[in-house]
């Protein structure tokens, strides 16, 4: 079997072996409890909270769903604070399940980032189409932020191995080539990446002007 297949084994295993975790939050019990069991029923793993405190008490206790799915009014703090630390704290996907579809409690959601807007009531084959279409777009959205911040590290890398082949060339009198070449012969001697090279140099520089 060639590595290709292998992969693509090994992850469909995976995918088999990891059904998506789901976090079903509604003040409701019988809601909660019936759609609680239908998604297991579908193949998901499930965790519940009848109110945002219990969802944000599991959220802190480590608990990571792949996917929120949450109601917007309820006792206490309303869906929406819920939702705004989800985008903003959390970074979790999330979409709505709530028994009011005025245009603006849906246009709210929509701004706060929720995935999809389901109003009630709607049968678990109803529902899951609308979850496995959030699912996809929460891949492509983590796979999209995982490419930015990999491309802000490189852009980092490079300012800060610019700035440490300048002090170099400054401390040692030697021209840009011969400088980054001094750089990239310490990080194959020292078996490290130039840019932590770099960072060293300026950290140690900046210890230096702060004498």
């Amino acid at each position: 079997m060639n590595t290709s297949a292998v992969s693509a084994t090994t992850a469909t295993v995976a995918t088999i072996a990891a059904p998506a975790h789901l976090l079903l939050v509604d003040d409701n019990r019988l809601i909660l409890a019936t759609m609680a069991a239908g998604l297991r029923a579908a193949g998901y793993r499930t965790s519940t909270a009848e109110s945002v405190d219990d969802a944000e008490a599991l959220l802190t206790s480590g608990v990571r769903p792949d996917l929120v799915i949450l109601d917007m009014h309820m006792p206490g703090h309303s869906g929406l604070a819920l939702a705004q630390r989800l985008r903003d704290l959390q970074h979790l996907p999330f979409l709505v399940f709530s028994a009011y579809s005025d245009s603006a409690t849906v246009e709210h959601a929509s701004h706060l980032g929720a995935l999809s807007y389901m109003v009630k009531p709607l049968a678990i084959s109803q529902i899951r189409p609308t979850i496995e279409a959030a699912l996809q777009r929460a891949r492509e959205l983590h796979a999209l932020r995982q490419t930015r911040q990999q491309l802000q590290e490189a852009l980092d890398g490079d300012r800060d191995i610019n700035v440490a082949t300048g002090i170099t060339m400054v401390q040692y009198r030697l021209q840009r080539s011969a400088a980054f070449d001094l750089l990239r012969s310490a990080a194959r001697t020292q078996r490290r990446k130039i840019a932590h090279i770099a960072v060293e140099i300026i950290q140690n520089s900046e210890k230096l002007h702060c004498q």
